[in-house]
């Protein structure tokens, strides 16, 4: 069968160009198209292509060109994205940044601060409950999660690095391991109700968020895309109760330190999950149409 491959670069000098690939538009699927175009252009590997249709509908490399309208001497849209990295390896470059930062703001605190000083139970236990989320980030990103998408743009990790590396790394650590919160500082006075009261709530959350993770990736077999309704704990109610718990786990920190910084990390994280959790729940409802009714977003009961 033949195909135009036409360019969304009006600029391109290699498009649009004619590809043949073996088969009918019955039984071709947009898969068979990209691994075609990929062998005759290596730079644009699977993962750097878009295809769409001419109204700029992005192909399902899973279905055939015939359920998609595409038929013989049809024309296919090509985008290049770039080079890409994979997530994985973006998620630990991610929780990376805070895992490095936040040990050298609590062990070289007076060099930092220019003033030698005893952390408070706080500063304490803030250091060991971030380090172990990150920590516990990362060992999910390597044991746990199951990427629909293996790729994104590279130049996307500076991006997104930014958010850990600086709110909740060097932002966060410099604020809170400092001397006004130090051992006898009356800013640092927690009793013990508000000490491991936000503790505990925090590792409920926290094992909560993994066990939801641990639901996602039993829903998707190994090299998979396949996509399925979640159900269990955290799912009757919301439709992304990982980024509830995250949530829960965040404003736990902030209670306990009283710090604007964490304020302000949790406030930008809460809005991004929230984004990602509305888009979510409409794709949810729109591709399975027996989707649960009663569950709202992210947030039980109100969004």
């Amino acid at each position: 069968m033949k195909i135009t491959i036409a360019s969304r670069n009006p600029k391109s000098n290699k498009f649009p160009l004619e590809l043949e690939v073996a088969g009918t538009a019955e039984s071709i699927k947009t898969s068979q198209v990209s691994e075609a175009l990929a062998k005759k252009f290596p730079k644009y590997y699977i993962e750097r292509q878009r295809l769409t249709t001419e109204d700029k509908k992005v192909l399902d490399a899973d279905k055939t060109l015939k359920e998609q309208a595409i038929l013989e001497n049809g024309t296919i849209y090509f985008k290049d994205l770039g080079p890409q990295i994979g997530w994985r390896t973006v998620f630990m470059i991610e929780y990376g940044g805070p895992l490095l930062i936040h040990p050298i703001f609590y062990y070289a605190s007076q060099l930092i601060y220019g003033q030698a000083y005893e952390h408070s139970a706080m500063q304490t236990w803030t250091y060991y409950m971030v380090m172990l989320h990150f920590i516990k980030r990362e060992l999910e990103t390597i044991f746990v999660h199951r990427f629909s998408h293996g790729t994104m743009p590279f130049t996307n990790v500076f991006k997104n690095s930014a958010h850990y590396w600086f709110l909740s790394g060097i932002n966060l650590a410099f604020w809170v391991y400092g001397p006004w919160f130090s051992e006898g500082k009356q800013a640092a006075i927690r009793n013990d109700v508000w000490l491991y009261g936000s503790v505990a709530v925090w590792a409920w959350a926290e094992l909560s968020n993994l066990m939801t993770h641990i639901t996602l990736r039993n829903l998707r077999p190994p090299g998979t895309r396949v996509r399925a309704i979640p159900y269990g704990y955290g799912f009757d109610l919301v439709s992304c109760p990982n980024y509830f718990f995250e949530f829960l786990a965040w404003t736990a920190v902030c209670f306990l330190t009283t710090s604007w910084s964490a304020f302000l990390f949790n406030i930008v994280a809460t809005g991004q999950m929230y984004i990602w959790a509305v888009k979510k729940h409409k794709n949810y409802k729109k591709e399975f149409k027996d989707y649960p009714r009663n569950r709202t977003s992210m947030i039980p009961f109100i969004a």
